[in-house]
């Protein structure tokens, strides 16, 4: 039975492999917005679909007060360089009045740099680190649970790539050929896991 568990779990390791890095950072903000003229109403309209959009999809990749703190004492124009793509859909315009469906997708690796920069806590991938995967650690007894994944690392190998840490929670950053066998070994000793995007969240 053991065997078989194993071998489940190393597929379902394989199989979160392929997305591990497939982070979806687009999103769509629908504004409609009146100012004293139609091209000043486009421009604010942008820059609140900009702020809405950047919250929306790095929240599931960063701390959410942290970054919606971030997001709203930015700059216009340091936000646009985290913007890689943009898209419009049913604009409407009148002589003091702008609405439309605005898509925009997030640069990764500029919002990576961003989060950095503005000291907001992120465990948002490196797709530059092919052979790496994020893992998202909550605990509720910080030193024993911390001890008990220093244990299982020791036992499977595995190198524990801690990014940031803090009494009850850890980013750690380890590497893809160990996942299958880290996911078993937390499991059994009864931590619970999720999968989000190719970030591997773990809790106890």
């Amino acid at each position: 039975m053991r065997k078989i568990r194993a071998f489940l779990f190393g597929m379902l390791g394989c199989g979160l492999l392929v997305s591990a890095y497939a982070v979806d950072l687009h999103g769509v903000a629908s504004v409609n917005i009146t100012s004293d003229t139609a091209a000043n109403a486009k421009n604010i309209a942008f820059d609140e679909a900009r702020r809405q959009i950047i919250n929306d999809v790095l929240r599931q990749y960063a701390d959410v007060e942290a970054l919606k703190s971030a997001v709203s004492q930015a700059k216009s124009s340091d936000l646009m360089n985290l913007i890689a793509s943009s898209s419009i859909d049913g604009e409407k315009l009148s002589d003091t009045t702008y609405s439309a469906n605005i898509s925009m997708a997030v640069d990764g690796g500029a919002a990576r740099t961003w989060l950095d920069n503005n000291a907001v806590q992120h465990w948002l991938p490196d797709e530059s680190k092919q052979d790496v995967f994020v893992v998202n650690v909550n605990m509720s007894n910080g030193m024993q649970n911390w001890a008990e994944l220093n244990q299982i690392a020791r036992n499977e190998k595995i190198d524990l790539g801690t990014k940031t840490m803090t009494a009850d929670s850890a980013v750690l950053e380890l590497p893809v050929s160990a996942r299958g066998k880290f996911t078993i070994a937390v499991r059994e000793a009864g931590w619970r896991f999720a999968n989000n995007d190719g970030v591997l969240r773990i809790w106890k």
